[in-house]
């Protein structure tokens, strides 16, 4: 992991306390920036999501999506725990946490929102980060890859229809219009960009591309940190006034990514899949694309909203929780292979 993937969560929360103070001193800078928007989507924090975005694609390779066959058992539990349970799990919670649970401590005009927020980050499966916790497990690299490239495939045509669904039924108006322009701006145009970089790189040899992931590799946390200035710097008057939010935001994401690592891990093991195929589909079920999340959330809802805070939160934990849903998949390995027919084999080195 380079210094800022092992450092995330510490960067992000020195991007809360520079955007909070930078908010308080300049508030008409801010206004000003939060106003340049056409069609509803800000023009600042739509270029910074387009860098967010594109350098990670950049990476995926959609003809690795054959892989997929080599590990059916375990490509399938992938897809059940990302589509069928993952988003609807965290409407289940949102709606038990943030509508009862902990509604007297919220600010009653953005229960909604910190509901459409969280629902956001769980209908995003991980794209990028996916990659550095399965090599911290020794996970299948191909697996890796193919799950990757299958649900990036599925998220252009599902993320909106599921989207829209869960906010229906949990009783938040969408408008359908702004709905699939996000999906638009912030999925469908940077895989096409992001595949057109990805074969013109190529086309220069495996040396280019490599140097060119290193280049770019950075792009994408430092536009996410600029973002979070951006948003804290909006968000401000309300975290000073609540700063409670944010731990309560925190309570449903987390049961969340440990539930359904665990869930994924467990079917992994009840279907015979060896631990390698098993860690990396783990992974990705708890983690999120939260860039998607934010840029999502920021268009439908606006800087100002509960929905973009409860995704911004779901970036601040992310990293020390995934870092302990690795630490228990390596050493529950012994656990996992017993009854198994042998050892794992697979390359992973």
């Amino acid at each position: 992991m380079s210094i800022f993937e092992r450092y995330l969560s510490a960067w992000v929360f020195l991007c809360i306390i520079a955007g909070v103070v930078l908010g308080q001193w300049w508030p008409a800078a801010f206004v000003d920036l939060g106003a340049m928007e056409v069609a509803k989507v800000n023009l600042p924090v739509g270029v910074l999501i387009w860098v967010m975005i594109i350098p990670m694609l950049v990476k995926v390779d959609f003809g690795a999506l054959h892989e997929v066959r080599r590990h059916v058992k375990g490509i399938s539990v992938t897809l059940f725990v990302n589509w069928l349970v993952k988003p609807f799990t965290m409407a289940l919670l949102g709606w038990l946490f943030i509508r009862h649970l902990f509604a007297p401590l919220l600010p009653a005009d953005q229960l909604d929102s910190y509901i459409a927020g969280l629902i956001l980050l769980a209908a995003a499966p991980c794209t990028a980060m996916v990659f550095v916790w399965s090599r911290l497990t020794r996970g299948d690299p191909l697996f890796t890859l193919s799950q990757v490239a299958l649900n990036d495939s599925i998220m252009v045509l599902a993320f909106a229809p599921l989207v829209a669904f869960l906010l229906g039924i949990s009783a938040i108006t969408v408008p359908w219009a702004t709905l699939l322009m996000s999906v638009l701006l912030y999925i469908v145009i940077p895989v096409i960009l992001a595949q057109l970089w990805r074969k013109f790189l190529l086309a220069r040899g495996q040396a280019a591309f490599d140097a060119a992931m290193r280049t770019i590799g950075p792009w994408s946390i430092g536009a996410l940190l600029a973002t979070l200035v951006l948003l804290f710097a909006f968000q401000g008057e309300a975290i000073l006034k609540q700063p409670l939010v944010i731990a309560l935001l925190a309570v449903p994401i987390l049961i969340q990514v440990l539930f359904n690592a665990a869930l994924a891990y467990w079917l992994n093991r009840a279907v015979g899949e060896k631990h390698n195929i098993a860690c990396p589909s783990a992974l990705i079920g708890a983690s999120n694309f939260f860039e998607l999340a934010v840029a999502a959330a920021i268009s439908l809802f606006g800087f100002n909203s509960g929905a973009a805070l409860a995704t911004v939160v779901g970036v601040l934990i992310e990293v020390p929780v995934m870092l302990l849903v690795v630490y228990i998949a390596n050493h529950s390995r012994g656990w996992y292979e017993q009854g198994q027919a042998g050892p794992d084999t697979g390359t992973t080195h």
